[in-house]
């Protein structure tokens, strides 16, 4: 048991066309022996961040918090987040003021989500030469993607457009997009849950890759048939609490894979759907599945940067399925009336509700002697307030995760009026160890609640 026995922290599985990324154990820490992965030893976990995004403001009367500090209590829309009061902050007072209209006139929705991690004026133009700037996570992605297999996972509920005129003369690409990696790069967001999960779990070292997809569509068989040689061998040499973290993530991902191919069932039987995807039948499954995606990827290091676009600025989709036939747009222009914003303060909830549900996925999945929470900083938010005035300052924003330190203190905290939100993300991008002087309309780092 004295024997040292350690593996590298980037070890796959691999098989025919499929690799597999292995979350943190206890055996990849420097100088791991036997008898300490066997104790459990202490790991340092890298921090991870992501970005999500939803669209047309909040009912802000039913969003912020009648009180600052760490007693407060939750409003209506914030209700779903009960079960995780320390690991999250409300932060108010936040804009991204190069949203606001100003000489450009109409267009706040695509300038919302073109400037909400960008911090930086959209070009008004629907033509090829847009322009705006690098987003928070790109720049992360910059100087930490050569960590990881993937620089950044974009995600994404609605196939978005990448020409053409969206809003008021601004290009779709602003509409559509809220991750830049160049001033006039957008990252479009994968929509696809299979595509995602092919993404992580394809072999691009291995030739043949379409062929050996096809082979194992061919004899129906999961990714992990095809590396489980590879596992049993890894398992033998491991302590016995990794051995069970192993056993656990394959189940995980066998039960991801075979919610994917049930929703690729379901899709392909409804009316006038021709092609066969992994996008689900209903908007709440796509939701959970691509947070599951991107709890893998976290878990697995395959990328520590990512963004998830619930439905795009202006989006004027219904929710009939928890009572609201109108479309979420339409309601956003509420003119003052209870009863719309009363339904737009349920649609809140129910995206809170599946932020809810991320958190509580990686609040389970251990890693080191926390979860994955814990390192994770997650900012969910909106480049809109109140959608009726189309306001970009005092924004819904919210901080998660035990990856902000500081700034992570389970509060709701009043920054002066119009604080930029990029001095946000330059503080996140100092926990990740990937500081940058400025970003977009920075004024500074965040200072921590008081």
């Amino acid at each position: 048991m004295s024997k040292n026995w350690q593996i590298p922290r980037r070890t796959f599985l691999r098989g025919l066309g499929t690799v597999m990324a292995l979350p943190m154990l206890e055996a990849m820490a420097p100088g791991a022996s036997l008898a300490a992965t066997a104790a459990g030893a202490v790991k340092t976990a890298p921090k991870r961040m992501a970005f999500l995004y939803v669209p047309n403001g909040a009912n802000m009367a039913d969003w912020i918090p009648k009180t600052t500090g760490a007693d407060f209590e939750l409003p209506l829309i914030l209700e779903p987040l009960q079960p995780f009061r320390k690991d999250f902050s409300v932060l108010s007072g936040l804009a991204q003021v190069n949203a606001f209209a100003g000489p450009d006139g109409a267009g706040d929705h695509a300038r919302a989500s073109a400037t909400f991690l960008t911090g930086c004026r959209a070009r008004k133009t629907n033509g090829a030469d847009i322009k705006v700037g690098v987003s928070v996570d790109q720049v992360a992605a910059r100087k930490l993607g050569h960590l990881t297999r993937f620089p950044s996972l974009e995600l994404g509920c609605e196939h978005g457009q990448q020409a053409g005129n969206c809003d008021s003369g601004y290009s779709c690409a602003y509409s559509f997009n809220i991750s830049w990696k160049t001033e006039s790069t957008p990252m479009p967001a994968e929509v696809d849950p299979r595509l995602v999960f092919e993404r992580l779990f394809a072999n691009p070292d291995q030739s043949g890759t379409a062929e050996n997809q096809a082979l194992r569509n061919r004899y129906q068989k999961s990714v992990l048939d095809f590396v489980l040689e590879d596992a049993r061998r890894l398992k033998s040499g491991l302590g016995a609490t990794d051995r069970r973290k192993v056993d656990e993530y394959l189940s995980a991902v066998r039960e991801l894979e075979t919610r994917i191919e049930q929703s690729e069932r379901f899709a392909a039987a409804l009316p006038d759907y021709q092609k066969p995807t992994g996008i689900p039948e209903t908007y709440e499954q796509h939701i959970r599945l691509m947070c599951d995606l991107m709890a893998l990827a976290f878990q697995t290091d395959t990328t520590r940067v990512s963004s998830f676009v619930l439905a795009h600025d202006g989006s004027n989709l219904p929710y009939p399925f928890i009572g609201v036939r109108d479309g979420h747009h339409d309601l956003s222009h509420h003119g003052g009336n209870e009863e719309k914003k009363a339904k737009i303060a349920k649609i809140n909830r129910f995206h809170m509700t599946q932020f809810a549900y991320l958190l509580e996925k990686l609040k389970s999945i251990k890693e080191g002697d926390g979860t994955l929470l814990d390192n994770c900083m997650l900012v969910y938010g909106s480049g809109i307030a109140d959608g009726n005035s189309h306001a970009h300052d005092n924004l819904p924003v919210i901080l998660a995760g035990g990856a902000a330190g500081p700034l992570q203190a389970g509060k709701h905290v009043q920054y002066p009026k119009r604080t930029p939100l990029s001095n946000l993300y330059l503080s996140m991008l100092d926990r990740m160890g990937a500081k940058v002087e400025s970003l977009g309309d920075s004024a500074g780092p965040l200072v921590a609640p008081t």
